[in-house]
């Protein structure tokens, strides 16, 4: 696929600026974003109607704020764009960055881009994902249910706080690393998780009353985006995680949703991944979607035709990732940690 369209000419910067953040018109305070799993301070700045915030040292990025959560398309870079310029240099980010929503694939803008890989789930009826499935993942849904495993949609309340908690409390390493919610107390899960709790959807897995699984759907119109599913490592013979992707179809497909998205399908070059075999044994499928790299300095005039805001995975060949990854299990085995 092309990876790259005709720059747009950008707004013409008109003289010095010193007000910056610091403007009635887009004053706004910091906020806390999460950054691998920890809240973390950045920059941010309203723009009509839109917050914005920077992240990154070396080179700052500028992003809609959730972005890849809301219900409507961001559909008004020109305006954004326009504010970013006003700043001051040394205030200005480098690149700001945006996307188009699922399922738009065709690009609707002449700003450089790159094709971002979705993992997407399209079906009309819960019957027509059901037949897609391998034999095998079929098979898994059906022994989680001869096994015991109870499903059920649940309030966002102190007792789903406390089972979310038991599960990420299991154990520090999941999947070859270090698992970046172990350890987190009760407000921090909570804090976590109450993000768009009125459009959203808990579905739980429990076995002898104890909860073993969760996933969390949050709707966005016509499409539905998982934003955490996870579940107990002791419990994975009942196959909790199977049986919480099927309830999740069926749930969305009793709503009328019809695109159920759940994160990135390729990760860069890291080519082998359990989570990708996951995905397409439940008939996920890799859907390219424009992502926009708009340079507002001299510094990301640069890096948007080197391709410098790529993070390594997109970067190193796959065969040194793997190595790293193999590596990076080893030692935790090894260890202990």
């Amino acid at each position: 696929m092309p990876q790259h369209t005709a720059a747009k000419r950008a707004p013409a910067v008109h003289g010095d600026f010193d007000f910056g953040f610091a403007t009635e018109a887009n004053a706004a305070e910091p906020i806390e974003i999460s950054i691998r799993g920890q809240w973390t301070p950045v920059p941010a700045l309203k723009a009509h109607g839109h917050t914005i915030v920077m992240t990154g040292r070396w080179l700052k990025m500028a992003a809609v704020h959730d972005e890849e959560w809301q219900e409507q398309e961001f559909n008004e870079p020109e305006a954004c764009l326009h504010t970013l310029y006003e700043l001051p240099v040394n205030q200005r980010p480098d690149i700001f960055t945006f996307t188009q929503k699922v399922p738009s694939a065709f690009p609707r803008h002449a700003y450089p881009m790159e094709w971002e890989s979705i993992a997407v789930a399209s079906f009309q009826s819960f019957d027509q994902w059901w037949n897609e499935l391998p034999r095998e993942t079929r098979k898994n849904v059906r022994r989680a249910q001869k096994r015991g495993i109870v499903l059920s949609t649940h309030e966002f309340d102190d007792e789903l706080i406390r089972g979310i908690a038991t599960i990420q409390n299991e154990c520090p390493i999941r999947q070859g690393r270090r698992y970046q919610h172990f350890g987190k107390s009760l407000d921090q899960v909570r804090r976590d998780h109450r993000s768009f709790i009125q459009r959203s959807n808990f579905i739980t897995a429990q076995f002898e009353g104890e909860l073993i699984g969760v996933l969390k759907l949050v709707y966005r119109g016509n499409i539905a985006s998982i934003m955490q599913l996870n579940s107990m490592v002791a419990h994975y013979d009942k196959r909790p995680a199977n049986a919480l992707l099927a309830k999740a179809v069926e749930v969305c497909a009793a709503r009328g949703v019809s695109h159920l998205v759940y994160g990135k399908f390729n990760y860069g070059n890291k080519d082998e991944s359990g989570l990708l075999e996951f995905k397409s044994r439940h008939a996920f499928h890799n859907l390219y979607v424009p992502r926009y790299y708009v340079p507002l300095t001299t510094l990301g005039q640069v890096a948007v035709r080197t391709r410098l805001y790529r993070d390594l995975h997109q970067m190193l060949p796959g065969w040194v990732i793997k190595t790293a990854v193999d590596l990076r299990a080893k030692w935790y085995e090894r260890t202990g940690r």
